[in-house]
């Protein structure tokens, strides 16, 4: 027994039970994070080599290439879905140009392969001095992503460089990136590992209870409104450069033909939830909205009736004849308020009740 487990690369088997286990544990969990990683990195990079080559044959390369590119993401989305529009596309063959010597057409070339969310963060990168210097750190030191995102965005590398002293430097940087390295959970919760894998995300990673409650009576909420909703997506992923980002719900309003989404937040509202449902929206109008549907709504939620209950977002110039005819079709604060009131109440009175049991 103890000759087979040895064949777990890694685990050392001692006289401790409980030791063991978590070595057996731990280590599987590293080997199937590493097969999987080399999988996702393998195929962007194989895709983004395939598309550069497909590039060459055309004269206008630039032209030809975007083409080649949206032609190839209508197709590949068609057949497997998410993960391959054209900035997914556009970023694997990046990837490819930016890092051609990491890859062969079968295997690694470096045993320190980082992660693809790793490689996407890098792209942002434009100085390949200091992009190999971050990757270099990155493997070595093993920085999660969001330490690497936070890195890149405080100009590390260049405070590094101008510094006389460095080591208070890199003392303040890990420190405050302390709590993104214990995050041991990053992996599982990499939207990209659960597309890559063909399973859809879990939202008990990003809801509580509570806000799952409410979610979903707003959702039937706003259906039974009767005012023209047609209900699109939960918890829809959208990914920027630099981060992930899940709209709680979205809607399509047929009679004012646009788009309506939904956040909700157990916190007080603050300028900067204003500001990411304005991303969202902005993307939406890029990404989703066709000819003839009018801009994107926006409502951000706020479960903390102290405050308050919700903000309204259009964007885009909208003309104020629009903007007085979507309020016809939208909920009202007071409407929103009760309808969060009533799921608090209901919700609280049910967990006390399986309390008493």
């Amino acid at each position: 027994m103890k000759q087979e487990l040895n064949l777990l690369d890694g685990y050392t088997p001692t006289n401790d039970l409980l030791n063991d286990a978590k070595q057996i544990i731990e280590v599987s969990q590293k080997a199937a994070y590493r097969a999987v990683n080399l999988a996702l990195v393998q195929r962007n990079w194989l895709l983004g080599y395939r598309i550069a080559q497909e590039e060459l044959k055309g004269e206008d390369r630039s032209e030809y290439g975007k083409g080649i590119i949206k032609n190839l993401a209508d197709e590949l989305t068609a057949v497997y879905g998410k993960g391959f529009d054209f900035g997914s596309l556009y970023k694997y063959c990046r990837f490819y140009k930016l890092y051609p010597e990491i890859l062969d057409s079968v295997s690694p070339k470096s045993s320190m392969l980082l992660s693809w969310t790793h490689y996407r963060v890098l792209l942002q990168v434009e100085d390949k001095t200091a992009r190999d210097w971050y990757t270099k750190e990155a493997a070595e030191q093993t920085w999660s992503v969001r330490t690497l995102q936070r890195n890149i965005s405080s100009q590390y590398y260049y405070r590094l460089l101008k510094s006389q002293n460095p080591e208070p430097v890199k003392r303040e940087m890990e420190k405050l990136t302390a709590s993104y390295q214990a995050d041991k959970l990053e992996f599982i919760k990499n939207p990209m590992i659960t597309e890559f894998l063909g399973l859809s995300g879990s939202m008990d990673f990003t809801e509580s209870k509570l806000e799952s409650c409410i979610i979903t009576n707003i959702q039937k909420f706003l259906m039974e409104l009767g005012k023209g909703y047609a209900f699109v997506a939960r918890q829809q992923h959208i990914h920027t450069e630099k981060e992930d980002y899940y709209i709680d719900l979205v809607f399509y309003n047929y009679i004012l033909k646009c788009f309506v989404l939904v956040d909700l937040k157990t916190s007080k509202i603050t300028h900067q939830d204003v500001g990411q449902m304005d991303m969202y929206i902005r993307m939406y109008d890029e990404l989703k909205r066709g000819e003839g549907d009018n801009p994107t709504i926006g409502i951000v939620l706020c479960s903390d009736t102290d405050e308050d209950i919700a903000k309204y977002s259009v964007l885009n110039g909208n003309e104020q004849l629009f903007a007085s005819k979507y309020k016809l079709y939208l909920p009202t604060e007071e409407e929103l308020r009760a309808e969060i009131e009533t799921q608090k109440e209901m919700f609280y009175l049910q967990r006390n009740s399986e309390t008493d049991r």
